[in-house]
């Protein structure tokens, strides 16, 4: 008797029950959360880490904004915070006092009161003060104010009131006064314009020192032909006519024609050149 076998394969389908079922779903869910928890646990170390590496630089940031205030608190409160020392540069004239005074600068002073305020205080000073050309103001070594000036050269005196007031290369009369003229400066008479006066001084000072020294007066001497005439009284002797306009670039021929006059005379350089004995 033969038997027929069969070699193909089948497939056999188990079914599970209810109660499998729930048991297959609740290892998967507790695998996934021991995986969840496991991949947490390992984050750890690197959160603690960065939440450290925060709270450390709030705090630096914190440390270093406080010791900015106490720093910038103390050294308002020091010394050097304070000018300790005023120097002034360049002063021929004018004193150190002088200076100081019409700045209104003084020592215990906030730098403050300099510093971001220069160009203010020297429009000050100059208004105050014509015989400074220019000033300015500089802090060094924290607490060292440096008053550098330059001033106007006197260009000789006015008579005014009994006294003499100074005269300035600026064209300017400033509110010195004398007794008596010093030094190798001329004396302006008879001026009454002002603007006349002003003109005449910046002719003379453009002079050369030489020449400018070797005049002793100058007069206001108008005429009909030339209302800008000059009279010039010369420590050597001699008297000079020249026009206000025409002053300076004039001038610069006297050595030569006093040096060729035999005699103490007139030099008249009001239109051309030329001299005559008196």
């Amino acid at each position: 008797m033969k038997f027929k076998i069969n070699r193909g394969k089948s497939k056999q389908h188990v079914e599970r029950t209810p109660w499998e079922k729930y048991q297959s779903e609740k290892r998967q869910r507790a695998a996934k959360k021991t995986n969840r928890v496991q991949r947490i646990g390992a984050k750890l170390p690197r959160l603690k880490q960065q939440k450290h590496r925060r709270l450390a630089q709030r705090m630096g940031l914190l440390i270093g904004i406080f010791g900015v205030i106490l720093l910038v608190s103390g050294y308002y409160v020091s010394p050097l915070s304070h000018i300790g020392r005023i120097n002034v540069v360049g002063n021929k004239v004018l004193s150190k006092q002088q200076m100081i005074r019409v700045s209104g600068i003084n020592r215990g002073d906030s730098i403050y009161r300099v510093v971001g305020k220069e160009q203010k205080l020297a429009k000050r000073v100059k208004a105050n003060t014509p015989r400074v050309k220019q000033v300015s103001f500089s802090v060094a070594h924290f607490n060292q104010l440096t008053i550098r000036v330059k001033e106007h050269a006197t260009a000789g005196f006015v008579p005014a009131n009994g006294y003499y007031r100074v005269a300035l290369c600026s064209g300017v009369i400033s509110k010195e006064r004398q007794k008596q003229p010093t030094g190798s400066y001329p004396v302006y008479n008879k001026f009454n314009s002002r603007r006349q006066l002003s003109l005449m001084i910046q002719q003379y000072a453009k002079l050369p020192t030489k020449i400018q020294t070797g005049i002793s007066e100058i007069q206001f001497s108008p005429t009909k032909a030339n209302p800008q005439r000059v009279h010039l009284y010369m420590n050597d002797g001699n008297e000079v006519y020249a026009s206000i306009p025409t002053f300076a670039s004039k001038m610069a021929y006297y050595p030569s024609i006093a040096a060729k006059m035999s005699h103490k005379g007139v030099v008249n350089l009001e239109v051309g050149a030329y001299s005559y004995s008196f």
